[in-house]
């Protein structure tokens, strides 16, 4: 296919696709599905070779937000059965931690509900963040804590913070309809800041919405220009007692082409499957591993994740390796800069662009809800892009909890 050598050349040159070749990703075919697959693989390949990065999320504060997001568990106003609680010690948050580091990880991602920190809670992070690196030296520490104020970034990469996430979730244009308490440019603003601080930025989507394919191509499009060093794909789970508890639009076919599509746009950033996939792509996730190179490992915000070490067993089982501590995540041209950002490209352009949650869904990459390991298996009668609730399950361990975590 003439598309997909196109776009295997440029991914390779660090070019940046045309948006018609973006859509055209999104519009190909089941039949077409492997070939993309394989393409999306090659430049995956060259960049990051076979590892897979482990990434670890701690909820440092779970529930009671003010702000509106319709696709959050923690949401205003949400009915769903979360845990709730408040700030975890500095010493709890780094027992948990090290379950996830324990388990492979090599990024610990500090997440808290809310529409942004208090110069207070930048202070408990700062002492959390402290706490972990003093336990763990080599960890990456990530903060997600919603929208910073002047001077905040500067003083979490004081405290020891590697990266901060903040996700755009959509594109501009639709923005309002998902979320009225803030404004898409507030996200942008705060993505800039943790760039401006020295900090590596992160920043991703939600997929599965209810956006078209040219909201999706929107969004990567301006996370390009932002420049984030990770972008995390998340896959939206419906969770009962939100806005969007009934937009189950998403097949597993369908998450592998909004991969491949991210991956051509950002041939050489990492990529992260987050939030949903064990949901949406169920059996399929091990082909998802030859789009992106980055996944989350065990349970997320407010619900459960596969188990941890079916996670280990899946990266071997397709050939895959899981990046060590002492390795290098990004390509050499984009870890010169400092903060892990090469000297120019927008999110694997080489023309002169910049980089760049709130909790559930745009949290740390993750959308508030995932499969349980223990959740009952499909029906041989399902069909494939039919409702899965029964793969939704609340998280009950770990943080907050008296109960091990599932790492």
């Amino acid at each position: 296919m003439d598309l997909l050598n196109t776009l295997v050349d440029k991914g390779l040159r660090r070019e940046t696709p045309t948006r018609a070749e973006a859509l055209a990703v999104l519009a190909t075919t089941d039949d077409e599905l492997l070939d993309v697959v394989a393409a999306a693989g090659k430049v995956r390949r060259h960049w990051f070779g076979r590892r897979v990065k482990l990434n670890y999320l701690v909820n440092l504060k779970s529930g009671l937000c003010p702000e509106d997001c319709s696709y959050c568990s923690q949401r205003l106003g949400s009915k769903a059965d979360i845990l709730k609680y408040t700030w975890l010690k500095p010493d709890e948050a780094s027992r948990a931690a090290a379950a996830g580091l324990a388990g492979g990880a090599k990024r610990v991602c500090l997440v808290a509900s809310g529409r942004g920190p208090t110069d207070r809670d930048v202070d408990r992070v700062s002492d959390t963040i402290k706490a972990i690196k003093e336990q763990n030296e080599d960890v990456e520490v990530c903060a997600c804590l919603g929208l910073l104020s002047d001077g905040q970034a500067e003083r979490l990469r004081e405290a020891g913070a590697d990266a901060y996430n903040h996700n755009l979730n959509t594109s501009e244009s639709t923005y309002g309809e998902i979320t009225t308490t803030h404004t898409y440019a507030d996200r942008v603003d705060t993505v800039r800041k943790a760039h401006a601080a020295g900090l590596s930025a992160c920043s991703g989507l939600i997929a599965g919405m209810g956006e078209t394919d040219e909201d999706l191509v929107d969004v990567v499009f301006s996370l390009r220009e932002l420049d984030p060093d990770s972008v995390p794909v998340n896959f939206l789970i419906p969770f009962e007692g939100t806005p969007l508890a009934k937009e189950w639009n998403l097949t597993p076919q369908r998450c592998l082409r909004i991969l491949a599509m991210v991956r051509f746009v950002c041939p050489d950033v990492e990529v992260r499957i987050a939030g949903g996939r064990e949901v949406h792509l169920r059996t399929m996730q091990p082909l998802a591993l030859h789009l992106a190179n980055s996944i989350f490992l065990g349970d997320y915000l407010t619900s459960e994740g596969q188990a941890g070490k079916a996670d280990l067993e899946m990266i071997a089982d397709a050939g895959f390796e899981v990046e060590g501590a002492g390795e290098v995540t990004l390509p050499e041209h984009r870890t010169g800069g400092g903060c892990g950002s090469h000297e120019g490209g927008g999110c694997g352009s080489h023309e002169g662009s910049r980089c760049g949650s709130h909790e559930g869904g745009g949290v740390c990459g993750t959308v508030p809800a995932s499969a349980s390991a223990s959740a009952p298996a499909a029906s041989a009668s399902a069909s494939a892009d039919e409702p899965r609730p029964d793969l939704v399950a609340v998280r009950r361990r770990g943080a907050g909890t008296d109960l091990a975590p599932n790492a």
